[in-house]
């Protein structure tokens, strides 16, 4: 058995200590017997300092000329040859590359490859590991807490009351049973993600100690289809919030548990309204209520005034209002003859939409058009109106290089939001469009299609998050999301045009779920009324789809 103070001993002789070592031929050697390894032909043989063993490329062998080793690329074959082969007929006019220099670059992306699993990836993932399987080993403790909460108030009531304890706790223990599922299929996720970020450093690590050209060359990074983390999950145990007892309404006042997450997917959500009393539920499968042909080309924009009026915009510089029937009410057309970037509608009822033209945000009241911002040396994009009455308005540079963020009241300018904390802009510049809405916690919603995100800001204009697509379900594009709504639970909801579907969110950017039924064709502008009811506009057919998700 070799042990700490065994001495490496020559391959030839087996006796004498190593010293030496051939690259060419792999063999570690003594000074004694390097002449007899050498003496078949010394040109193809290296002999180096043991210390310096493995440092010479192994090229392969040429397959046409014998003895010759391929140290060149042929761009036009993609072959690896040899000196001998650059000059043939095979390869004249061909351009050639250096192959140690690929080599070495190859080894450069390894080494970077290799440091970022072992210095980032692979302590992140030990780090989600350990969360989850806290969570796990907290979750009995939780829970039993809860279940005590219920038992204590039931002790309170007479005999009749047992029949709604016995219900609630059935209830949590099925909420327990859904928790720790979710939670062991995420840490059977993210253990399954772990492996193969192991695996990828092992592979990583196998080929920085090879010599072997062909099989370095070949290597392909992993580490970027690795490097998105699972979600943090924290699993909220719902809340018991008794009221007085009143033995007539039994088991409306003994209390019912308010979940405060909800699981889909792999993640819980919060479900908390922050401005309705009344909590609503997602329906199992959306419902498409009616479909209303505008007759546009592509169909860009859709809000609603009081009642049923339906006023939608696009490929035309006509703005029109429908009814829920398809019927065209009236028709609006800007004087300056240009189509608007976007449609809002006032706290009076009063249609609001912006201009590019005239870079102008303008006012349809009683008919009469009004101009209530001009701008100079920038163009308004879109806009929406707050809850306090305020315009809300995206605008963009001239040369579409910049965005920004303004807060009007009437045509004063209240609050610019533009730059991140660490100076860096918060929306990219250029000339997609970007769609913003106000949710009810009064934060502020945008998407920015050109960055793949939708960027979620405080009232403060202080960045809060950004939501770039849900990690554990994937869609056949990139994610592009274009129009963005809330509803009264708090939901934010963004049309994804290019995979067909609605993303809906929770108030702080977490998944819940999609709306990829009623044969969505290219989501554009969204819109939610006042009764839930979700105005989807198809940007090619040219259709209003009316879509009821919420109980």
């Amino acid at each position: 058995m070799a042990t700490g103070q065994d001495v490496l001993r020559c391959d030839l002789c087996e006796i004498e200590p190593v010293q030496l070592y051939c690259d060419f031929c792999q063999v570690s050697l003594c000074k004694g017997c390097v002449g007899e390894h050498i003496l078949d032909d010394p040109l193809k043989h290296k002999v180096v300092q043991i210390h310096q063993r493995k440092s010479t490329p192994i090229y392969p062998k040429c397959s046409s000329h014998e003895n010759r080793a391929c140290k060149i690329q042929c761009n036009e074959c993609d072959h690896l040859v040899c000196s001998q082969c650059v000059s043939s007929e095979q390869h004249r006019g061909h351009t050639f590359n250096n192959l140690l220099e690929i080599f070495e670059s190859k080894k450069e992306e390894i080494q970077k490859d290799f440091e970022e699993l072992e210095e980032t990836l692979s302590p992140a993932y030990d780090s989600s590991t350990r969360e989850i399987e806290n969570e796990i080993d907290g979750l009995d403790v939780k829970y039993e807490k809860l279940t005590t909460s219920v038992t204590e108030h039931g002790d309170e009531w007479h005999s009749e009351v047992d029949r709604v304890v016995n219900e609630l706790k059935k209830e949590i223990d099925v909420m327990k049973r859904r928790h720790l599922e979710l939670l062991k299929e995420l840490l059977s996720q993210t253990k399954h993600l772990q492996s193969l970020v192991q695996q990828a450093r092992s592979d990583a690590l196998q080929f920085l100690d090879s010599n072997e050209v062909s099989s370095v060359v070949e290597y392909q990074s992993k580490n970027k289809e690795l490097s998105k983390l699972p979600t943090s999950v924290e699993v909220s145990v719902p809340k018991f919030n008794p009221p007085k007892i009143d033995c007539a309404q039994l088991a409306t006042l003994f209390g019912k548990l308010v979940p405060t997450k909800q699981e889909h997917g792999h993640t819980m959500k919060s479900l908390e309204p922050t401005s309705s009393s009344l909590v609503k539920h997602f329906l199992d499968e959306p419902k498409l209520i009616t479909a209303i042909d505008t007759g546009y080309e592509k169909l860009h924009s859709v809000s609603c005034l009081s009642g049923e009026e339906i006023l939608v915009g696009g490929s035309s510089k006509i703005i029109k209002c429908f009814n829920m029937k398809s019927s065209l009410l009236k028709t609006i057309t800007p004087k300056s003859g240009s189509i608007p970037n976007g449609i809002t509608v006032s706290l009076d009822g009063d249609l609001i939409y912006c201009d590019w033209k005239t870079r102008t945000v303008n006012k349809v009241k009683n008919g009469q058009t009004e101009v209530v911002i001009r701008l100079w040396g920038w163009i308004p994009g879109n806009l929406c109106v707050s809850s306090s009455g305020d315009l809300l308005v995206i605008m963009f540079s001239v040369d579409y290089k910049q965005s920004k963020l303004v807060r009007y009241s009437g045509s004063t300018e209240k609050q610019t939001i533009r730059y991140e904390e660490n100076g860096k802009p918060l929306l990219s510049g250029n000339k997609e469009r970007k769609y913003i809405c106000e949710n009810r916690n009064l934060n502020i919603c945008v998407t920015d299609c050109a960055a793949q995100a939708v960027v979620v800001v405080n009232l403060d204009g202080k960045l809060r998050f950004r939501y770039t697509s849900h990690l554990f379900t994937t869609k056949a594009s990139p994610f592009k999301p274009f129009g963005i709504t809330t509803d009264s639970q708090s939901h934010i909801l963004t049309s994804d045009s290019n995979n067909h579907c609605i993303h809906i969110l929770d108030q702080n950017g977490q998944f819940l779920r999609y709306i990829d039924n009623c044969n969505l064709n290219k989501p554009r502008g969204l819109f939610v009324d006042n009764n839930d009811n979700l105005f989807v506009a198809e940007l090619q057919s040219g259709k209003v789809k009316a879509i009821r998700y919420l109980s």
